[in-house]
């Protein structure tokens, strides 16, 4: 389950429902999911769809997304330093953010307008939306390893929009 850090006030928030009400306040979506079916780790990326289906298509209907795919990263994926620094910058997207995350853990940094950076660490079972235009960046922890469902309401995907 994820970890919501407030850095100016240095609190870690480890209940779901606090974590939940303290993103909603500053419009960020959080949710756990678990799999209808057990998946193990080898499982394919149609398998993980699959296994998901249906919170996929509720999503889907929710919020207008028409694709989803999973992005799987490792510590010697070709170029990973490259990917991740065009997401460790401060930047927004004309969509949502939508990740689900199946195994490894990363970052969230949320600087919503006007308000205080938070930080949502996120691992297996947790579900993070970060709607349009909000301000954030993420990184992946120490051992550089994520599988994620991601979401999109264009098929073509979304482009980070720097604030710099």
């Amino acid at each position: 389950m994820a970890v919501l850090h407030i850095p100016s006030k240095s609190e870690h928030i480890t209940d779901y429902e606090v974590i939940k009400s303290r993103l909603a306040e500053i419009g960020i979506g959080y949710e756990v999911w678990k799999p209808k079916t057990h998946l193990d780790k080898t499982a394919s990326s149609d398998q993980v769809l699959e296994g998901f289906a249906d919170q996929i298509n509720q999503l889907k209907a929710e919020g207008g997304y028409v694709a989803a795919d999973v992005i799987d990263l490792f510590p010697d994926t070709p170029n990973l330093d490259v990917m991740l620094a065009k997401f460790s910058k401060e930047h927004w997207h004309d969509e949502d953010e939508v990740r689900f995350i199946i195994e490894g853990r990363g970052v969230f940094h949320i600087h919503p307008e006007g308000g205080e950076v938070v930080a949502l660490e996120v691992e297996e079972g947790d579900l993070a939306r970060v709607p349009a235009g909000t301000w954030h960046w993420f990184d992946l922890c120490e051992e550089k390893r994520i599988r994620a469902i991601r979401l999109f309401q264009d098929p073509a995907g979304w482009t980070p929009r720097y604030t710099e």
